[in-house]
């Protein structure tokens, strides 16, 4: 986890705005760049500020800390990719969206990688000779590159984005099909701690490839995917694949939702294995290809789907795993000094963002709703009267009072 951090918000040097950049339309891109979290550099290129790369990394420690959960291994495998290695398995001119290609100076073509099935199959190609070598899984968090021809609403359509994608190799079905359950599980337990409910749906394969695979879709009307709901069971099937009348489970009739897809898990199989020469020797001696799996969620594209799910009118509501600070403490007239005292002890174990700025009590309060940090705690002239603060829940109108000593 990350370690204890806190912060004066007179060093934070970011302005946040009144009004909506121009041209978002989505939540997450109004939000997220009025609260100073981003700053949109060009179409679907973000920078990521000190408030939102706090968020960024709580979801990354999140999902590290799950995937070491499964016995995966961490590695990081580069964005430059030569076109021999795309050409092997036939996607150097078929990939959607086509892939950022460029020379270098010798005149050799290369290209930014948007996925990694090609570099890690390479990888294991190298390394693995023997079933007594398999099963085991590698995963990296990486930015990717994807030239979409029209990225849209903030971070959930991106040219560049940063992403986790694990790779599993195994020797068998039976072991492939066990460990593909397992990371459903421990998906479902990562949107979970982030604050979101995701369905497991059916869906195309798409560019990736393979028998068959998985989205993890957050319902929202916000959503750019339509999805199929079984309303007895959990089964659902995402409309590419076709419209389902009755669930293929239990035959119950199916709801369509709109959602926001926030992951996506593939059965290789032998796609990549199979052309790249990827294979091992079984105990009686005899090659076969290793079966694999990939299994992507996409950093940004969580954060933002966790804005669409958690706002109301005045800002963003951050669930607390994944909020930039625990506690917002706020220092009114009459409270300055009294503040630096609450925040000393605060500090020790909670991760607070100190108002020490001279701006009004409604120019302070309208910001913290905006940022959307979980806890605000307001120390002011009348809380002192009765040896107090104001403590506020974000998203609950109300706030409480509490002796300090009781604090």
């Amino acid at each position: 986890m990350l370690e204890l951090f806190n912060m004066l918000q007179s060093r934070l040097p970011i302005k946040t705005l009144k009004e909506n950049p121009k041209d978002s339309e989505a939540i997450n891109h109004q939000l997220l760049v009025r609260g100073g979290f981003v700053s949109q550099l060009a179409s679907g290129i973000f920078s990521f500020l000190p408030l939102g790369f706090r968020v960024l990394k709580r979801i990354e420690s999140i999902i590290r800390e799950e995937m070491d959960s499964l016995g995966a291994q961490e590695i990081l495998m580069p964005a430059i990719h030569p076109k021999s290695l795309w050409q092997e398995v036939g996607r150097w001119d078929t990939y959607e969206p086509p892939l950022f290609k460029f020379k270098d100076q010798h005149k050799r073509e290369l290209c930014l990688g948007p996925t990694h099935e090609e570099v890690i199959t390479d990888l294991v190609r190298q390394n693995v000779s023997s079933y007594r070598d398999l099963p085991f899984s590698w995963y990296q968090i990486q930015d990717k590159f994807r030239n979409e021809i029209r990225a849209t609403g903030g971070l959930l359509r991106t040219r560049e984005f940063l992403m986790k994608d694990l790779y599993s190799f195994h020797a068998t079905g039976e072991d492939f099909d066990d460990f593909y359950e397992k990371v459903s599980d421990t998906y479902r337990e990562i949107y979970k701690k982030v604050g979101v409910e995701a369905v497991k749906t059916k869906a195309d394969s798409g560019s990736i490839g393979g028998s068959q695979s998985h989205e993890f879709v957050v319902l929202a009307e916000s959503g750019e995917d339509t999805i199929f709901v079984c309303e007895k069971c959990d089964w659902a099937q995402n409309k590419e694949l076709g419209e389902p009348e009755k669930c293929q489970d239990c035959g119950g009739k199916m709801e369509t939702k709109k959602g926001i897809e926030v992951g996506h898990i593939f059965r290789l199989d032998t796609k990549y294995s199979d052309p790249m020469g990827a294979t091992f020797t079984d105990a009686r001696g005899k090659k076969h290809p290793i079966i694999m799996g990939c299994y992507g969620i996409g950093l940004g594209r969580l954060m933002a789907t966790i804005v669409e799910s958690s706002h109301d009118d005045n800002g963003i509501i951050w669930p607390e795993n994944v909020a930039p600070f625990d506690i917002h403490l706020i220092s009114l007239p009459g409270g300055e000094e009294k503040a630096k005292e609450v925040y000393g002890k605060l500090s020790k174990d909670k991760e607070v963002l100190f108002d020490d700025r001279d701006l009004s009590a409604g120019e302070k309060f309208a910001e913290s709703d905006l940022i959307g940090i979980p806890e605000r705690i307001v120390v002011s002239k009348k809380t002192l009267e009765s040896d107090s603060v104001e403590i506020k829940k974000r998203g609950e109108k109300e706030g409480k009072i509490v002796k300090i000593s009781e604090l």
